[in-house]
């Protein structure tokens, strides 16, 4: 890796990645912030705060963010995510001076103007709708709610249409000051780009930065729960999820439950696509995945069908992870490395997924992580590891079921709970 890190006298943390045969650089500041940073009253700032932030500020109005950018062909954009944001741009690299300069306009002098904050709220409110008439985000919102019930990590990032509507200009710059400090923000770069060069521009554009929060960041700690939420929908398919207690970033299975993931789920030669889909034809679309945060995860299972298949989809699923309790085999596993290295290396073909990937690495870990370090940690995994985790994963925790559509003929939560039973996995596996 051609990684330099450099951490500020402002204490803002820089890190590059040089690509010298591009013409190219994606740059962005990421923040370790996000929803779960909110307080009750805040719920939904995070997200309004990243729209905000391309608004106005003192020396640019909303269109010329939009113009500077766009004369020289770059782009710049930005997102919400439970533990993080971030704000990111693309450009030709004679053009990363602008770059850096906007970027910091947009994270140090922002306006936030009432009334194009007023404006803006309406476009997230559109947005709100927009997702709760698409039910397969739906039921990834519910089960969170579910799954970490009365908790900041199970709200949906975008708020509640009363409460965006509430805030105001002040509220957003509290949230602001709270959490985006150098302490928790890292000045990202990979492409046609000088380390020392850029270290300058930004130490230049980033020093009105404050270094330490006006109160302590806002972040409890996650308690998973577990349970059901179901919604009757006319619709011509059903979203089903399953999901149960993942692991946490640094938590010794993490790597482990990300192999299983693939094996169960992860393409079209999966246990659940092979059997579910293309033997017995039961739905169109089934995954499994596997998400990390700081103190939790969810290892879940996705599955789009019509109502009718129903009652036997959802057996196959927990046969299919019976199984994965009694038997995986080298064989998968080499798969699911082999895949996850692809992904990995063919991500770092691109500048954009490469600087996300850095930054998630700083966040997570404090440095960057070398390719070897990641694939030894994989190899470290073993068939007997994946076995056992599966019976822990699958068959000693709180299931959560969250569905959505023509669900009528879903299995209850005690027949499910039942099915899923330490005791039933292992009178099956003796029968079996």
């Amino acid at each position: 890796m051609n990684v330099e890190v450099t951490r500020l006298p402002s204490g803002l943390t820089v890190v590059t990645e040089a690509m010298p045969h591009l013409e190219s650089v994606a740059l962005g500041v990421w923040i370790k912030s996000g929803s779960r940073n909110e307080t009750e009253d805040e719920h939904g700032i995070a997200h309004l705060l990243e729209h905000m932030a391309f608004k106005g500020t003192t020396r640019r109005s909303a269109r010329d963010i939009a113009e500077e950018i766009e004369n020289v062909g770059g782009e710049l954009n930005a997102a919400t995510s439970t533990e993080t944001t971030s704000y990111y741009a693309r450009v030709l690299k004679d053009h990363v001076p602008l770059a850096v300069d906007l970027l910091a306009d947009i994270l140090t002098e922002s306006l936030f103007d009432e009334e194009e904050l007023r404006r803006e709220k309406h476009v997230i409110l559109q947005e709100i709708g927009a997702a709760n008439d698409t039910p397969d985000d739906v039921v990834f919102d519910k089960f969170s709610e579910v799954a970490y019930l009365g908790q900041t990590i199970g709200r949906p990032i975008l708020g509640t249409p009363e409460r965006v509507q509430s805030f105001a200009p002040g509220q957003i710059r509290n949230y602001l000051s709270r959490n985006y400090t150098t302490d928790r923000m890292f000045v990202v770069a990979a492409g046609a780009v000088d380390h020392d060069v850029f270290c300058k521009q930004v130490e230049e554009r980033f020093a009105t930065l404050p270094r330490t929060p006006s109160a302590r960041p806002v972040q409890d700690v996650a308690r998973y729960i577990g349970g059901e939420t179901r919604e009757v929908r006319d619709l011509m398919d059903a979203q089903i999820l399953l999901g149960f207690e993942g692991k946490a970033y640094h938590m010794r299975d993490f790597y482990c439950s990300q192999i299983l993931a693939n094996i169960l789920g992860g393409g079209m030669s999966s246990r659940l696509f092979q059997e579910v889909r293309e033997h017995r034809g039961l739905c169109y679309s089934v995954y499994a995945f596997h998400w990390g945060f700081s103190d939790t995860g969810i290892f879940g299972i996705h599955a789009a069908t019509g109502g009718e298949d129903i009652p036997q989809l959802v057996p196959v699923i927990i046969e299919e992870l019976r199984k994965a309790a009694e038997t995986i085999h080298e064989q998968e596993i080499h798969r699911a490395r082999a895949q996850i290295r692809a992904q990995l290396l063919m991500g770092q073909e691109s500048p954009a997924a490469r600087a996300g990937q850095i930054a998630r690495q700083m966040i997570l870990y404090g440095r960057p992580i070398p390719n070897n370090e990641l694939m030894e940690r994989l190899e470290g995994i073993t068939t007997a590891r994946l076995t056992d985790l599966s019976g822990r994963l699958f068959f000693d925790t709180v299931p959560t079921l969250s569905a959505v559509g023509p669900i009528e003929k879903l299995v209850s939560m005690n027949e499910l709970s039942a099915a899923l039973s330490p005791q039933t996995a292992k009178t099956q596996q003796a029968a079996g």
